[in-house]
């Protein structure tokens, strides 16, 4: 990448962050060790969750969330169209099939209201979703009281997709804290809040969620007596029970994940900040600007602007590629999933999630990280006046 170029998002790793790894890469332990039941922690007591089992990935978190609730052949899934491919994709590692609920045309998350017209139909030709995946896009959650009051009266699981959402608030109460879900997935990628290079975690309150993702996680292997088939060979002595995976967390990406986790709150606090800098810089300018819902405390990991195109005369594209020249490096999240190749041999048609095409029809996302300089950020404000203005 150009050097001059803005990114949408970056980590930063600080001093603190290198010592952490260091300090593992010279320890004895490099894979599992201490660190990694350490995040565990740190994540479950900031978030106030029981449980929580640390991943090479969200996306791992995802599928092992799935098959945790017995996702499997012949139950769907439902999640929204304007997501990272993954949060559709782990219920085909599952066996399940797929299907998607538009969004809400101004929080850009699942819509409560279109879920529930679509359950109703769904009921009477008995084909109704066993998990629904709330994705928190941006880092706003969904408004998780009317989606679980929907769980509960149609009978299928919730995941909070939190991704993009660690560090943020629903209702006064940290995000992933399960009130109204049976699992919430956090990703630590680098251009998230905060990072472990890749990496991942699932918290849950339930025991037995909890046991059968750990199970899971590490191919299904146990080495706990209680639950073999017969008393232990000997002190060597693990059972493989289950079809499990190598999804483990390592230690180094633990420590990175510890240092780091003490800056969250830090992190996701500059992001509001750069993000009200954005708000009142662009209140006159043809385009919406990103809602904060009065009942959440957004995660902030995206800014996404949408063009008002009726008003401008330039097409979405010609205002993207604009700004690039321009070493703004905006991007777009995201493309809908039901317009992706794999998902079109399925049979969805593109305009089934009309506010979902509508969205991708004029959104762009802005450079936001906690590293991001005020300068850099009037650049971006420049840049894009002088496309609009």
């Amino acid at each position: 990448m150009n050097k001059t170029v803005i990114p949408y998002g970056r980590q930063e790793i600080t001093q603190a962050d290198i010592d952490a790894v260091v300090s593992v890469l010279e320890s004895d332990f490099l894979t599992q060790g201490p660190q990694v039941p350490c995040f565990e922690q740190a994540v479950a007591e900031h978030v106030g969750a029981k449980h929580a089992l640390a991943v090479n990935s969200a996306t791992s978190a995802l599928h092992l969330a799935c098959l945790a609730l017995g996702l499997g052949t012949g139950d769907w899934l439902w999640t929204s169209p304007i997501t990272f491919v993954a949060s559709a994709n782990c219920g085909l590692y599952c066996g399940a099939q797929v299907d998607f609920v538009d969004i809400d045309p101004r929080t850009y998350n699942l819509s409560p209201k279109i879920l529930a017209e679509k359950l109703e139909k769904a009921e009477k030709e008995g084909v109704l979703p066993k998990v629904v995946i709330a994705v928190h896009l941006c880092g706003q959650p969904c408004d998780m009281q009317a989606i679980n009051a929907l769980s509960q009266r149609y009978g299928f699981h919730l995941i909070e997709d939190a991704s993009h959402a660690i560090g943020g608030k629903y209702q006064g109460e940290f995000i992933g804290n399960c009130r109204y879900s049976d699992i919430t997935v956090f990703s630590f990628h680098p251009v998230k809040i905060i990072t472990t290079a890749e990496g991942g975690m699932a918290v849950t309150n339930s025991d037995e969620l909890a046991n059968k993702m750990t199970l899971l996680r590490s191919h299904g292997i146990t080495r706990d007596s209680s639950q073999m088939t017969h008393e232990a060979d000997g002190p060597w002595y693990y059972q493989q029970i289950d079809l499990g995976f190598n999804y483990r967390m390592t230690e180094l990406q633990a420590a990175l994940g510890l240092s780091q986790i003490e800056r969250l709150n830090q992190y996701v606090a500059c992001r509001h900040r750069l993000a009200e800098r954005y708000d009142k810089a662009l209140a006159d300018f043809p385009i919406v600007t990103p809602l904060q819902h009065p009942e959440s405390y957004s995660g902030r990991h995206l800014y996404v602007i949408r063009l008002k195109l009726d008003e401008i005369d330039q097409t979405h594209l010609q205002v993207f590629e604009s700004l690039r020249e321009q070493g703004i490096g905006v991007n777009l999240h995201y493309i809908p999933v039901h317009t992706q190749p794999y998902y079109q041999k399925m049979g969805f048609e593109e305009e089934a999630f009309p506010q979902a095409m509508q969205y991708y029809r004029e959104a762009i996302s802005l450079p936001i990280f906690q590293g991001l300089k005020n300068k850099h950020q009037d650049e971006v404000i420049r840049a894009l006046g002088s496309i609009l203005l």
